[in-house]
């Protein structure tokens, strides 16, 4: 079931190159379609009980070890459904955008985004480290093409800033990867399997260093500071459904990562670097909150804040708690979802003002008031409004930032106030004021804009008041990570009174 997910955009996206300019758009956006519903029907399959499920694995390198090994847990899940909701969305808002002059056309955005998919949703899937780190890179390829053949004038060398950047990374994952074999082979027969990685014994020096390796390459996917310098200059470039391809899918196998290969694998060394690595978060989260409000270029803005969510939620990570590592979950979906949104809205604004600098917009609510609300919407969303499900995301983290020690949920929580500032400062002067000459033609916007960004609103909204279905998968995954990192939550005790004679109990 996980391989046809998986090969089902992957063959998807060789059809659409294949076949004629004119077909490409609907059968790219039918392969997407497809895609969701199978991811439903994994979703439907899942057992709410913990543990790897609907697994696969065949031999592939039996001399290294290596397997084709596929299998979700709670958090491979919710990435597999944030992944096959999105990608439909972004080719239905970037319907008309891909034929835009000077760019690669439309066949090539629909056939890398549809291959960028199926890479995606087999790191989410991946339960051998070879495999992993072959499908790590193989991503690279379809989000260099969508970077630098479509979007602004200066693309080109944002793309290459972007892979020269992941390039480093992925070179590092490697010599981790080589070191993991090395380990394995010394104490048996070699094997990348993830359940046999989680049971060697790996020792304190030998696992610090191949956590290390690991940790740079997800520090960079994430990315968090100082390695975060490709993204802004990325989401400027880049179109915004390129911009959601990359932050709300592609970041998300550094967090990801580190939950699934650098607490799972290397415990001991996750809980000594656990200083430096909460360090690193917060300097995310304030940097990148501060830097976002002086900015100009909204889609830039955009990439900001996002380095300073993913700080939060590495910070929920390395927190080593349940409610930080329930929080982290629930946030990689939840930004997921209000990135999208904000990206999408700000994408419609840039197609009708024709600019994305900030100081060159106002007034635009009162010719497009669908536009400004939607925009407000995805906006509160970000600085995580009470109501709306990021807002759940981010108070597990400050739950888990303050147990680990008042210090750090005093500087963790002044994300909340910088969040308001960069987002209502960025939306009262774009949307509100008058209206100058060159924007009172602006049209609303139509019907298709609307249903690619509606799911993602009624998302918001619904996991913001009933976040439980997230909850119920993400818990029981948790629970098993806590246990494997050797670590356990003085949990809340709940008792049941129980009437027997005389007593109660």
């Amino acid at each position: 079931m996980l391989s046809l997910l998986i090969w089902l955009p992957l063959a998807g996206a060789i059809a659409v190159a294949l076949l004629p300019r004119t077909l490409s758009k609907p059968v790219g956006l039918g392969v997407a379609l497809a895609t969701l519903v199978a991811g439903v029907v994994v979703a439907a399959s899942y057992e709410i009980d913990g543990g790897r499920q609907l697994t696969e694995e065949h031999e592939w390198i039996e001399a290294f070890g290596v397997h084709y090994a596929l299998g979700v847990d709670g958090l491979g899940l919710l990435l597999v459904l944030l992944t096959v909701l999105l990608v439909p969305l972004v080719l239905g808002a970037e319907w008309f955008k891909a034929d835009a002059a000077g760019s690669a056309g439309a066949r090539s955005f629909v056939a890398w985004t549809l291959a960028l998919e199926g890479l995606s949703l087999a790191v989410f899937c991946a339960t051998d480290v070879f495999l992993f780190y072959v499908v790590f890179e193989a991503t690279l390829i379809p989000a260099y093409f969508l970077v630098g053949g479509f979007g602004r004038d200066g693309r080109g060398a944002a793309a290459l800033k972007f892979l020269m950047f992941q390039l480093a990374g992925g070179l590092v994952l490697l010599a981790s990867v080589i070191g993991l074999y090395v380990v394995s082979a010394q104490q048996g027969e070699p094997s990348y399997l993830l359940s046999d990685l989680e049971k060697l014994d790996i020792g304190t020096e030998a696992g610090r260093w191949l956590f290390f390796g690991f940790f740079i390459a997800f520090a960079i996917k994430a990315p968090l500071f100082p390695l975060h310098t490709w993204l802004a200059d990325t989401t400027e470039k880049a179109t915004p459904g390129t911009g959601v391809l990359l932050v709300c899918i592609l970041d998300k196998i550094g967090t990801f990562g580190m939950m699934r290969f650098c607490l799972g694998i290397f415990p001991e060394a996750s809980q000594w670097a656990t200083p430096f690595v909460i360090t690193l978060a917060l300097i995310s989260v304030v940097y990148g909150a501060l830097v976002a409000i002086g900015q100009d270029d909204v889609f830039r803005l955009i990439g900001l804040t996002s380095l300073s969510h993913f700080g939060l939620i590495t910070l929920g990570v390395f927190t080593m708690t349940s409610q930080g590592g329930t929080g982290a979950i629930l946030y990689m979906v939840n930004h997921g979802l209000g990135t999208a949104a904000l990206f999408l809205v700000a994408g419609y604004l840039y197609d009708r003002t024709g600019t994305a600098s900030i100081r060159e917009m106002r007034g635009v609510e009162k010719v497009a008031p669908v536009l400004a609300g939607l925009l407000l919407v995805a906006g509160l969303a970000t600085l995580g409004l009470p109501g709306l499900s990021p807002f759940i995301s981010e108070f597990l983290v400050f739950v888990a930032a303050f147990d680990y020690g008042w210090y750090v949920g005093a500087i963790a929580v002044t994300a909340v106030v910088l969040s308001a500032i960069y987002v209502l400062w960025m939306y009262q002067r774009t949307m509100t004021g008058p209206t100058p000459p060159e924007v009172e033609g602006t049209t609303d916007l139509g019907v298709r804009e609307i249903a690619a960004v509606a799911p993602l609103m009624v998302a918001l909204v619904f996991f913001g008041f009933y976040p439980a279905p997230l909850l119920d998968v993400s818990n029981p995954m948790v629970g098993d990570l806590m246990q494997q990192v050797g670590v356990q939550d003085d949990a809340p005790t709940v008792v049941h009174a129980e009437t027997e004679g005389e007593g109660a109990h």
